[in-house]
Order: C-alpha cells, then structure tokens, then sequence
C-alpha cells in the first residue's frame, strides 16, 4: 500500500506529462483542441485514467479519442521513464464530459425556478375550503357567555374555587 499524498502527486505529474507530450510530440492531424482536465492513479500505482475535454462537435470528439489511443503506447513509455517506477501505468483515456453536465444541471435548475413560480402563482390565486380559521379560539367561548366553572365536565379545583398549593 502507498502513501495517499504520493498517488496525488503521481496522479499531478501524470496529468501534467500527458498534456506536454500530447501539446508537443503528438503531430496526429485528427487530435482535435484538447484539454487535459484530471488524471486519477490507482493506489498500486499500475492503472492511470487520464479525463480530458476536447471544443468541437462529436466528430471532433471521436477523432480525439482515435489519435489518443493510437499513441497510447508512446505516451505510456514517456509517463513510466519520468516517474521511474517499476512498472508504467496503463493509460485509459476518458472524455470528460462537463460541459454537457453543466448544461443538464442548468436546465433542470430552470425547470425548478419555473415549477416555483407556478406554484406561487396557483398559491396567490388560492382560496380555503373551508373557513380561513378553522379552529376554535379562546375569544369564541367567552362571547358565548360560558364559564369553565359552570360546565358539568369541570375539574376537581374548579369545584373548591381555586387550585391546591
């Protein structure tokens, strides 16, 4: 098992190697405008996954990811003599897809704003069922004349005139 703080810094030093190799020693014409956005490496050290962003439509994308994975083997090569491990990690290269996530989050969250002002705008319009106040309140029974003293359900102190200290 490795240290945690030392599989961060291996992931960094990843990330940074990759996006130099591919912005200086990868001529492929289909590598479209890339990004290296993360790189994550296992705890052995054996497997890297290395996120990238890349502008452009789908085509632009699948072309990215085919010029990637062919020089797959050279950026592996170059990534295992700078960190001189044992072993080099193996490369997996995913898409990053953040803007997509970023553009479903906002609609939604406009979605919720809209749900939001059609529930204040039903809630302004509203009225009760019933009465506005459906409870009884103290100020009712005494308009009615009652007495706690005078009703049959009155308690034991109610009887003696006053309470027991």
């Amino acid at each position: 098992m490795t240290d945690a703080a030392k599989v961060r810094r291996h992931a960094e030093r990843v990330r940074e190697l990759v996006a130099s190799v591919v912005r200086s020693q990868i001529k492929d014409p289909r590598l479209g405008m890339i990004t290296i956005t993360d790189a994550r490496i296992t705890a052995d050290l054996r497997d890297a996954t290395v996120f990238y962003t890349v502008l452009g439509d789908a085509a632009a994308q699948a072309g990215t990811a085919a010029a990637l994975d062919s020089a797959k083997g050279m950026l592996r090569s170059t990534v295992g003599k700078a960190l001189g491990l044992r072993h080099s990690p193996t490369l997996t290269f995913v898409l990053d897809d953040v803007q997509d996530q970023v553009k479903h989050i906002d609609d939604l969250l406009a979605a919720a704003r809209n749900a939001d002002a059609e529930v204040q705008r039903l809630a302004a319009r509203a009225e009760y069922a019933g009465e506005a106040q459906p409870y009884r309140l103290d100020e009712d029974e005494d308009e009615d004349g009652a007495d706690d003293e005078d009703e049959p359900g009155g308690t034991v102190d109610d009887a003696r005139g006053g309470d027991r200290r």
